[in-house]
């Protein structure tokens, strides 16, 4: 067995290697720097990597991945760390590829609409560059202050916007990639359409399985004519569920329509004070219309009908950019606020369809019930997908494993009716053990034959997306397994 000094004088010469390429405050190796990077906003498990890289070029990242795959190191890439299903999540005697530093804007070409940017490029950067300009990048989840373009590629985020707009795969025109053997490729192009292989769509949500995307070309729409936001609030969530499918129903295709429950609607009121939601309703919803302003104003007038047909109490709206910012601002913070209700909680990401949405909610209900753990509800209602937050205390010995089973539940229930395990979180580590809830072996094994192609070495990230245990509660302590090698200096 070696000794933790042998351990040590292994990584001497890759430390050297990488410190050549970056220079030494591109590498982050003291263990109390490295508490920083030992998870994702997935909290409940924890790793430290060996070593931390910080790159700010495609080439350090290509010279990089090929040290790792000369000394059969695995590598794993993080952008913000805002990643909610563990896919950023180290593991022991792992490299991690952090591209935060990579945050410049490339290239703004507005006659044809796109954008390139490097990875570390925070999301809502985009939008402030070409606002001033009359465009904007649809796609905005609700950590779209700090999360980055990189990590957005990896997971294919949504946000509000994507009922309407579609979420990030539909926005990526080309990417630049270094892939999991060190070769620098571009995929896509500079135009909505390339001939062969969709592999820039094969690549995007990914999660860093099939290397590392270092430059990346954005489309970027034109802002509406008109915006107009429109807030109801009922006395039961299935009203409001049967609201949101009455207006799909109509043939009104909202900008963004979201809802939320009670239990989230009092946690954002205690801690952002909109003075906006009312406290006592069951359910709000949010509804954004765009586009221009003749049709605002008839689909503005359609969806409060809608509403009111479906027992809304009140139906609001607003059109001022200050008014609709207020609106969205509670909605935007609901994660944060859930923070204040309990010590802990465990969010999960499943789609449904539109229809099931009251079947769901009951079933939900039922849960929360059954499990003796509340369930606040905030959700991306127009396309189904939905985030029950499952509230508990991490300092209670099980909590943890039982409020897992109830988000498993949850998941299941979602592809009984006909849904997905993912929206837009991605599956990571949290979710691996699931996937054969959605998909056949044949399904599972012609993705692995993908991953293949680019992954031969299985080095960029492994133990990601795949269910390597057959049960979840392997899976658990499977991302935490102690690897060969050595351990962190």
């Amino acid at each position: 067995m070696l000794t933790r000094e042998k351990k040590q004088d292994n990584w001497k010469p890759i430390i050297k290697a990488f410190e050549a390429v970056l220079g030494q405050k591109g590498v982050i190796k003291r263990r109390e720097e490295l508490i920083t990077y030992e998870c994702d906003g997935l909290t409940s498990y924890r790793q430290r990597p060996a070593v931390v890289l910080l790159p700010r070029t495609t080439e350090q990242i290509a010279q990089i991945v090929k040290i790792c795959n000369k000394y059969s190191v695995t590598f794993i890439a993080r952008g913000s760390g805002t990643g909610l299903s563990g896919g950023a999540l180290p593991l022991e005697n792992s490299v991690l590829i952090v591209t935060s530093l990579m945050r410049q804007i490339l290239k703004v070409d507005l006659d044809n609409q796109r954008i390139v940017v490097q990875p570390g490029v925070i999301n809502s950067w985009v939008t402030q560059t070409v606002s001033g300009a009359g465009f904007y990048y649809a796609p905005d989840p609700s950590s779209q202050i700090i999360c980055s373009i990189g990590g957005n590629i990896a997971e294919n985020s949504g946000g509000v916007h994507c009922l309407k707009y579609g979420v990030t795969t539909n926005h990526v025109l080309g990417l630049k990639i270094v892939t999991a053997e060190g070769e620098i490729l571009d995929l896509g192009g500079q135009v909505p359409e390339m001939p062969g292989y969709d592999l820039t769509g094969v690549f995007v949500g990914s999660e860093g399985t099939l290397g590392i995307a270092t430059e990346i070309t954005l489309r970027i729409l034109k802002s509406a004519e008109s915006i107009c936001v429109l807030l109801a609030d009922f006395t039961s969530v299935e009203a409001a569920g049967a609201s949101v499918s009455d207006i799909i129903s109509a043939g009104i295709i909202p900008g963004g329509m979201e809802m939320m429950d009670n239990i989230s609607i009092n946690a954002v009121e205690d801690v952002v004070a909109t003075n906006c939601y009312p406290r006592d309703a069951q359910a709000i919803l949010l509804v954004e219309i765009d586009g221009l302003d003749v049709e605002v104003q008839v689909n503005k007038q359609r969806v409060a009908e809608i509403c009111k047909k479906n027992g809304a109490r009140n139906v609001t709206s607003a059109s001022d950019p200050e008014t609709r910012l207020k609106l969205w601002k509670g909605r935007k913070a609901a994660f944060a606020a859930a923070g204040h209700l309990s010590p802990d909680y465990y969010v999960q990401d499943g789609v449904i369809p539109r229809t099931q949405l009251p079947y769901v909610l009951q079933e939900i209900e039922s849960l929360s019930q059954k499990f003796g753990y509340k369930i606040a509800n905030v959700f991306h209602a127009g396309d189904g997908n939905l985030h029950p937050l499952i509230l508990f205390d991490n300092a209670v010995p099980g909590a943890l494993e039982k409020v897992e089973e109830v988000g498993g539940e949850i998941l299941k229930l979602c592809v009984k009716v006909g849904g997905s395990i993912s929206g837009e979180h991605g599956i990571g580590a949290d979710k691996k053990c699931y996937m054969p809830d959605m998909f056949s072996n044949a399904d599972l094994e012609s993705m692995q034959w993908v991953r293949q192609v680019f992954n031969p070495k299985g080095l960029a990230n492994p133990d990601k997306i795949f269910p390597t245990p057959r049960t979840c509660g392997e899976a658990a302590n499977t991302t935490m397994k102690k690897f060969p090698g050595v351990e962190q200096f």
